[in-house]
Parts: structure tokens; C-alpha cells; sequence
């Protein structure tokens, strides 16, 4: 007989390690299972490391409601469990009256999202916060913060564990098969192979989701989505920078726009821009670099030629392509999937880290 356990994650990203640690603090038996040979190492560590306030989701989505749930209570548990973080806040500017009129409907969403702590400001006030700041006017956002994101989750990891979760790296899901008798047999690859039984599996792999959605042996096809990749290139910022808040310009289709966010040690980084590509690849090519001095001069006209490095990238797990509306969270429980104790977490990109968790509460009540 295989082994069995009463739940398995696939996927030890922030999700999914905060799904481990709502479930195994309810006395759940769980076991999170991670392709890679440590926690957090593909869109959970490749990011800008942002806690979001919730401005720009549409009212009534998930992104929306998990954002603000998410952000209350991840500020909450850095305190407790003293993970590094800190509310700096965040300048969105407007360099012309189209970025103004974005602006305004930032605002409007994010009031209907519940967010109530939003003030204007003048260019002349934006630029008595930041002297280097070029803006016609800003909105300026009190509840964004930064955060280390390998600190947060080492503390799900470690409260997970010590309530009794397991964490295997190393050990791809590379197939599941529905057994008689309810639940799941999964192939586990790596060094050495095995199967093992379940009762419920959660499916946060991150950029392989829909793949490993696809290896679920009864799960139709017309329910999974369809899967896109959009690559994000940061770049860092030789010296140290002019400016004490983030600063973000009017939001793009795709993404936030080329944004400046410092670390906790204050280096500052600019990033991410949108490239859709259909392969993952971590290299950041110097040549994009062009295209961050535009952007960036917008907001900071007096960024220095030649202080732009190749710094990072990351890839956004996305459900809707370069020319259709930014999908939501799609969080497919039993009722969705039409199986019994799946659960499929299907492009969880930004504010994937804020929200994270919400999004476990929530997914715990999936599987009841």
C-alpha cells in the first residue's frame, strides 16, 4: 500500500506555504511538496516585495478582496512574529492630465475596495516629500510597505512545521490519479520516485499550475485556463537613492509601470517592465535598459546616465494574454473543478505575496 496523508500542497511559493501553516494551526495533517530543492525560489523571491493597499484591483474580485484582508492581517503577523518589514508608503504620480485621469480611477477603485486613506497632493507637495520628484500631482498611499520575503516565508515554513506540516523539496507532482475510494494517487518524481495517497490536494504550483492541472487524470479540460507567461526585468540603482518612499508612475495594461522600490537596506530597484514571452528565461538583458531611463526620467528627470545595473527578473503566472483584460485570482474549489477535495490556485501573480494570507483562509474553507 502507498503512503498516505491527509493533505498535499503542491507548490512551496508564499501561497502555498501559507496555506500549509493556516491548515496545519487548524490540526490538519499536511505535507507541501516543491519541484524545486528549496522553498520560494521561482515568482515568490523574483518580485518587488511589496505589501499592495489594494488601489487597483477591480471592486468585488478576489485580488480586491484579498488584498486589503491580506494587507491588514500580513502587517499584523510581521509585527507578532517579527518578520522585516516597513510601512514606507507610496507616491503614484502623474506626469501629464492623462496620468491624472488614471490616477482618479485608482482612487475611485480603491475607495470601493475599502481603502479610505488615500490623499492628493500637488506637485509642489509631492516634491516637498521627495525634492527629486518631477510630477504634475500624486496620490499618495500610507498603507503600502515593503517586506523580506524570504523572512516571511521562513516563518510560515517554521509555524507549519512545528504544527506538524512536512516540506519536501525536491519532489514534483508529476501525475494524479483519482482513487475508487475518493481522494488521490500522486506520482512524485525526483531522485526517488514514489506514489502517495491524499485525501485533498491544493494545486499552488505557481507557473506550472495549469501544467500540473493538465496531469489530473478526471479533470475535463474545459476547465482550466489558459496559461501565459510575462516576464519582468528589474534593474538596481548604482548609490544610493533620493528618495525615502516608493514611487510608481499610472499603472499599464499589464503591469504597475517601471516603479522604484527600495529594499530594506534602502538600495533602490526599478522594475518590473512587461515582456511576453513563451519560455522562462531569468536573464535580464542590458539592452532594455533604454527603455527604463524613458520611463524612469517621467517621474525623476534628474536619473544619471550610466546608473542603471542589470538586476533581476521574474515571471508573471497570468491567465489572460497581451491583448485581453488582466484576469482575476482564479481559486478553483470542488464545486469549480467538479472533484472532490481539489482545489487549483490559477494565476496568482501580483498581490499574490499581500494577499497570501487571505487567500489561505479562504482556501480552507474550500476543503472544509
Amino acid at each position: 500500500m502507498n503512503e498516505h496523508v491527509e493533505i498535499v500542497i503542491a507548490g512551496a511559493g508564499v501561497v502555498g506555504l501559507a496555506i500549509a501553516r493556516e491548515l496545519a494551526l487548524a490540526g490538519r495533517e499536511v505535507m507541501v511538496l516543491e519541484a524545486a530543492d528549496a522553498i520560494g525560489t521561482v515568482t515568490s523571491s523574483r518580485n518587488s516585495e511589496v505589501i499592495h493597499a489594494g488601489l487597483y484591483y477591480s471592486p468585488g474580485s478576489l485580488k480586491a478582496r484579498f488584498c486589503v484582508e491580506g494587507r491588514d492581517r500580513l502587517y499584523d503577523y510581521c509585527r507578532r512574529l517579527d518578520v522585516p518589514h516597513r510601512r514606507l508608503g507610496k507616491l503614484l504620480v502623474a506626469a501629464d492630465a492623462a496620468d491624472l485621469a488614471a490616477l482618479e480611477k485608482v482612487e475611485a477603485r480603491a475607495r470601493a475596495n475599502g481603502v479610505d486613506d488615500l490623499r492628493w497632493l500637488s506637485g509642489q507637495e509631492a516634491k516637498a516629500l521627495e525634492p527629486e520628484l518631477a510630477c504634475i500631482g500624486a496620490l499618495f498611499s500610507p498603507s503600502t510597505g515593503i517586506i523580506d520575503s524570504h523572512a516571511l516565508m521562513l516563518a510560515y515554513q517554521g509555524e507549519a512545521e512545528a504544527a506538524g506540516a512536512m516540506i519536501v523539496c525536491l519532489a514534483p507532482v508529476e501525475h494524479a490519479a483519482m482513487r475508487p475510494s475518493g481522494g488521490f494517487t500522486l506520482h512524485i518524481g525526483g531522485a526517488e520516485p514514489m506514489d502517495l495517497d491524499c485525501d485533498c490536494l491544493i494545486n499552488s504550483a505557481g507557473l506550472d499550475a495549469v501544467a500540473l492541472a493538465s496531469r489530473i487524470e478526471g479533470l475535463a479540460p474545459d476547465r482550466l485556463p489558459e496559461a501565459y507567461l510575462c516576464k519582468g526585468s528589474y534593474y538596481t540603482l548604482a548609490g544610493r537613492a533620493p528618495f525615502r518612499h516608493l514611487i510608481y508612475p499610472a499603472p499599464e495594461h499589464a503591469g504597475l509601470g517601471v516603479h522604484l522600490t527600495l529594499d530594506l537596506g534602502g538600495q533602490a530597484r526599478f522594475g518590473p517592465d512587461v515582456e511576453w514571452t513563451d519560455h522562462i528565461d531569468y536573464t535580464v538583458d542590458p539592452a532594455r535598459a533604454r527603455g527604463f531611463y524613458a520611463a524612469i526620467r517621467r517621474y525623476w528627470p534628474g536619473l544619471p546616465d550610466g546608473a542603471l545595473a542589470p538586476g533581476y527578473s521574474g515571471m508573471r503566472p497570468k491567465i489572460s494574454g497581451p491583448d485581453e483584460t488582466a484576469a482575476d485570482f482564479r481559486i478553483d474549489g470542488p464545486e469549480a473543478t467538479g472533484i472532490a477535495g481539489l482545489v487549483n490556485l490559477f494565476g496568482i501573480e501580483s498581490p499574490g505575496l499581500t494577499a497570501s494570507p487571505a487567500i489561505a483562509r479562504y482556501v480552507a474553507t474550500l476543503i472544509g
